[in-house]
Order: structure tokens, then C-alpha cells, then sequence
């Protein structure tokens, strides 16, 4: 039994240990490698009407919540629904084929 416990915990800590270290998930890892905040966002307005920031960098898209401070979704009417605006594919220069 205290043989089944130690490999239990063992295997507990050896999961934990895990889930310190991963990759820097803000550095884009493809072709045109660089910092993510070298990269110009634009607005895509949902159906809803609440917008979200979103970058094409041209094989990776990246796609996020715009939300203010306290939490609460941004639906400024920047655009019409399922409209997206702004420069989100400046800053790469791999070209969008779609």
C-alpha cells in the first residue's frame, strides 16, 4: 500500500510540475516570427453587434473579446454586424490567399 501511495503522489507532482513552464504564447512562431504586438489589430463586430480585436498575420489569426476595465463587452457600433474594420492584416509579410 505505501508503495501505491508514493507513486500516486509522485505522479501528482510530476503533473504539477507540468503546468509551470509552457511555451511564450506571446510570440508568433510560424514563418515571420515576431512579437505579437508588432502586429496592427482591427475590429470585427459580431452578430450581436459587440466587437472583438482581431489580427491576420496570414497563416495564424489571432481573436479576442474587446472588453473595458471592469470586464463588460465593448458594442461601440464601430461597424455593421459581421463587418470587420481596421488595418488587421498590416504588420506581416506573408500575404492572405483567402
Amino acid at each position: 500500500m505505501t508503495y501505491l501511495k508514493t507513486a500516486v503522489l509522485l505522479a501528482g507532482l510530476v503533473g504539477l510540475s507540468a503546468c509551470e513552464y509552457g511555451p511564450d504564447k506571446s510570440i508568433d512562431r510560424n514563418i515571420d516570427a515576431h512579437s505579437l504586438t508588432d502586429l496592427v489589430a482591427g475590429i470585427w463586430v459580431d452578430p450581436n453587434g459587440c466587437d472583438h480585436w482581431i489580427i491576420d498575420d496570414g497563416f495564424e489569426g489571432y481573436l479576442s473579446s474587446r472588453l473595458t476595465p471592469d470586464g463588460r463587452p465593448v458594442c461601440s457600433g464601430v461597424a455593421a454586424p459581421s463587418t470587420v474594420t481596421g488595418p488587421f492584416q498590416d504588420g506581416s509579410f506573408v500575404p492572405d490567399l483567402l
